[in-house]
């Protein structure tokens, strides 16, 4: 068994609703505006719990989803931008709050591209060291670093997170993944650490903690790779659009979808779409699509899907799967 299937999926989404007119009380800004260029009616937003719990509630989903138990997990990966703390890795927490004493657990940082990235790490290590079982996560707390003044970016996101159990299996499963990055365009979305603060400097630096993005630039990054990414994985593995049940893209800007649809010549049904309910949840938003999907009962076994995202890095990556649930 040298193939690894995705064995289950959940999500955890924090209960609190922010809607568009919610926003209007605090930001210069109206429903119209944000939905018409954006797509989103609201968003999720933590009310104490952090990116570790809404990430374990997510896992015990997945597992459940899987009827696995947390002991059999090996290997546990968290994709997030927005961990607890530096030091402890946000997954070692999640090991402790699921009780996956047997795995072994650290963080990914690849934005709003980590799930993907983290399919890519779990699957090369799975079949590399025999690992049989993992958890990869995506989660984001990104209410915490915004500056709910800006309201050119305090309108985007949302809190959420997706996970999957992946499996050794004799099916295909995860055909593919693709892992791109472009770090000459990093400036265009950061969300500052701590200053440069120690007795051999001259001066002490002062970093923006908030996050921070250009968006026309990022518009500009995510409608080319989209399209780029999707027509390479195809190509890699000669098939055509007609042979994918689902798109599953990153949830940033419902424009950016319609974009690559146009490109693609295919219809906006082929793309699964929830940015309306959940915003920009960055890392978290492709599995908690995901398990929407399976949710749904959208897929069948056999089916086939392509998720694809793109973010700061800038990072992008697309995943060819076929459903084996």
């Amino acid at each position: 068994m040298d193939n690894v299937v995705i064995a289950g999926v959940g999500k955890s989404i924090p209960s609190k609703v922010v809607t568009n007119e919610m926003l209007c009380q605090i930001v210069d800004t109206n429903d119209e505006c944000i939905t018409s260029r954006t797509g989103i009616k609201q968003r999720h937003i933590t009310t104490g719990e952090n990116t570790s719990d809404i990430a374990s509630k997510a896992a015990l989903n997945a597992l459940e989803n899987a009827n696995i138990d947390a002991l059999d997990i090996d290997l546990i990966i968290v994709a997030t931008c927005t961990p607890d703390m530096f030091t402890p890795a946000t997954a070692c927490i999640v090991q402790k709050n699921i009780g996956a004493k047997n795995a072994f657990a650290f963080d990914l940082s690849a934005a709003c591209s980590g799930f993907i990235y983290g399919i890519n790490v779990a699957k090369s290590m799975m079949k590399q060291n025999n690992i049989k079982k993992s958890l990869v996560i995506g989660a984001e707390t990104l209410s915490k670093t915004l500056d709910w003044k800006d309201r050119s970016t305090c309108v985007l996101f949302g809190d959420g997170a997706g996970a999957a159990v992946l499996s050794l299996d004799q099916n295909e499963g995860i055909i593919d993944v693709i892992c791109n990055s472009k770090g000459a365009k990093w400036e265009n979305l950061t969300i500052g650490a701590r200053d440069i603060n120690n007795p051999y400097v001259d001066e002490v630096s002062s970093i923006n903690h908030y996050l921070q993005m250009n968006g026309g630039e990022i518009f500009k990054f995510a409608t080319v790779t989209i399209v780029k990414l999707i027509k390479e994985i195809l190509k890699k593995n000669n098939l055509i659009l007609d042979d994918i049940d689902y798109i599953v893209p990153h949830q940033a800007n419902e424009r950016i979808i319609q974009f690559a649809a146009k490109k693609l010549d295919i219809s906006m049904d082929k793309f699964y779409i929830n940015i309306h309910e959940y915003g920009n949840t960055s890392a978290a938003s492709i599995p908690i699509a995901i398990s929407e999907i399976e949710e749904k009962s959208l897929l069948k076994k056999g089916d086939k899907i392509i998720a694809v995202g793109f973010g700061a890095g800038l990072t992008s990556g697309a995943c060819l799967i076929e459903w084996t649930k």
